[in-house]
């Protein structure tokens, strides 16, 4: 039986089968196109499981997630299942009917909703033939990023979280190590494996080849890390406070920065349009300096690999001084957004700092459940309208009064021996009392907290010497 879905849905007509429970949806709008990449989506949702997005939602997501890696969707299939098949994800039944659903859409391509094991995608792969590629979310993930990292950063760490999720994954000989890496990150692939040693399989020369890029990466990226910790250094002694800029993707935060800083970032109306962190310096309206920076958009279901490898480059939220979190107030999902958001940020470690919900895109119809939630655990809610630059005042007013707010007052002598402290002090805190004594300046201030920590190891140094003494 066809029916028509009329709640505006790309995918058309509906087919369902109950007794098999699968819903298979056709999208009309992409005619056959032989030279394009064309994708069936898969979605699986377990019975008594509770997933933040539904099947559909998730689906519509992964759909734009196609579309912004040059995808063209044809059609997606979605299942509610008692468990998870432990050799084919989704059972042998339902593979040979997506063998047929694939032949009729000329489809080349199927990308499943969830991460699959590599035991799920050696039988999936196995299946449907090597006419088809076998992708997973993740997958999809990974190759968005290798396309937009544009730095030597993020394509480092892009080429590493790749090859982190191919290696459990290889099962094929040299031929399918060398196609797959042609695409790496941007960095013109992996080359040859190199001569095959005694007695080894080809499947044992790429796997051992793979964990010493593996290991040169790594290596690569602590360097990448020092010199990123060296200039975090360089800001705080300079005692300009940082604020991050953090968020779901495409939620507007780098139009947001254009809107704060008059810069250029690049925006697109993609997912994962900016991968590479930038930092502005603005002036706030009370004549304080502080620097802004653009992170990397979250997702749901985001790789494990990818949040590691990106280790680097997320240090930049946890030890900024303020967060600003930017939802989409206009989408229908803006709730969900804002939990996995949260959810990531505890994951890095950053979910005590001090946040700011920014509510972007405030000349759209906003979403009743975002502003219920709104000041759940924000020392603010910011409406804006990053595109039409209005609420911009109000939120570096706040932003101005919420750093002013986090300072801690402390009593304290700096030696006449130690004056740089004297010029970080004036930089970043407000002086209440300064008087000069003989050995250095009393002082009663009020800093950051993370200056105030430094100042109690001065005054314990100096206790220190004068104990030895």
């Amino acid at each position: 039986m066809t029916t028509l879905k009329r709640k505006g849905q790309r995918f058309c007509p509906t087919l369902r089968d109950r007794k098999k429970r699968w819903e298979v949806k056709i999208n009309i709008n992409h005619q056959a196109d032989d030279t394009a990449e064309r994708a069936v989506l898969v979605g699986v949702e377990v019975k008594g499981s509770r997933p933040l997005f539904s099947v559909d939602d998730s689906l519509d997501e992964l759909a734009l997630l196609a579309d912004t890696a040059g995808v063209t969707v044809c059609g997606r299939m979605s299942q509610k299942v008692g468990h998870i098949d432990p050799g084919t994800f989704i059972g042998s039944g339902k593979l040979e009917e997506m063998v047929t659903l694939l032949g009729e859409l000329n489809a080349n391509i199927v990308i499943f909703d969830d991460e699959l094991s590599p035991r799920h995608q050696r039988e999936i792969q196995k299946a449907l033939g090597d006419k088809v590629h076998v992708l997973d979310r993740s997958a999809l993930i990974l190759d968005i990023f290798a396309q937009h990292a544009h730095t030597r950063e993020g394509s480092l760490q892009v080429e590493l979280a790749q090859y982190e999720y191919r290696l459990p994954r290889l099962t094929r000989q040299w031929t399918h190590l060398a196609r797959q890496a042609g695409g790496g990150a941007g960095r013109g692939g992996t080359g040859g494996v190199g001569l095959r040693g005694p007695g080894e399989t080809q499947l044992e020369v790429d796997r051992r080849e793979i964990d010493r890029k593996i290991t040169r990466l790594k290596k690569e990226l602590e360097a990448v890390r020092a010199h990123r910790q060296r200039h975090r250094l360089q800001r705080l002694r300079a005692g300009v406070p940082t604020v991050a800029l953090v968020g779901y993707t495409n939620a507007g935060k780098s139009t947001l920065l254009n809107a704060l800083s008059g810069a250029d970032v690049y925006v697109a109306n993609q997912l994962f349009a900016t991968l590479d962190p930038t930092t502005r310096r603005v002036t706030l309206p009370n004549g304080r300096a502080v620097l802004f920076s653009d992170t990397v958009g979250f997702i749901q279901k985001l790789p494990v690999t990818l949040v590691a490898a990106f280790r680097a480059t997320l240090e930049e939220v946890t030890d900024a001084d303020l967060l600003l979190h930017v939802v989409d107030g206009s989408h229908p999902r803006a709730w969900d957004h804002v939990d996995v958001v949260e959810d990531t940020l505890a994951e890095l470690g950053a979910e005590r700092l001090p946040k700011i919900l920014v509510l972007n895109k405030n000349d759209r119809p906003a979403s009743s459940e975002i502003l219920d939630y709104a000041n759940l655990g924000y020392r603010a809610m910011v409406p804006v309208s990053a595109l039409r630059k209005t609420g911009l005042e109000q939120l570096l007013e706040t932003i101005g009064q919420i750093l002013v707010d986090n300072l801690v007052t402390v009593s304290i002598t700096i030696p006449y021996t130690q004056g740089e402290w004297l010029a970080m002090i004036h930089n970043q805190g407000i002086v209440v009392e300064e008087k000069h004594g003989d050995v250095g300046v009393d002082l009663v201030v009020r800093v950051p907290p993370r200056l105030a920590g430094q100042l109690e190891q001065i005054v314990k140094g100096a206790s220190e010497e004068e104990e030895e003494s």
